[in-house]
């Protein structure tokens, strides 16, 4: 049987897994994103014609780091209400067990 601390490990690290794969999906998504409106940009506005190459590298990644931001995050909360789900499935199943210990089975079954 595992430690609690080796459990809040493990449950740690999984987090961190899904929440750098949620900031990568997120860079992606968003990435294209930016990359279709800054061509749109570029065929419509003179203006976004106008500015350097820096900035519109820089308004690029602004877009990808916010979206995977926002992936990231949305992923975590997922990723503990999910946890919170299975502990309390766990505790509930582990009160059942001791009270079937304890009292019996049901006679029906």
């Amino acid at each position: 049987m595992r430690s609690a601390n080796e459990t809040k490990h493990e449950e740690a690290n999984d987090a961190s897994w899904e929440a750098s794969r949620g900031a990568v999906a997120g860079a992606f998504k968003w990435g294209l994103a930016s990359a279709l409106l800054g061509g749109i940009g570029y065929a419509v506005s003179p203006v976004y014609r106008g500015l350097t190459i820096q900035f519109k590298v820089y308004i690029q990644m602004s877009g990808m780091v916010l979206g995977s931001m926002m992936e990231a995050d949305a992923r975590l909360r997922q990723y503990e209400a999910r946890m919170r789900v299975q502990r309390r499935l766990a505790r509930d199943r582990a009160y059942w067990d001791t009270f079937e210990k304890e009292y019996g089975k049901d006679d029906d079954e």
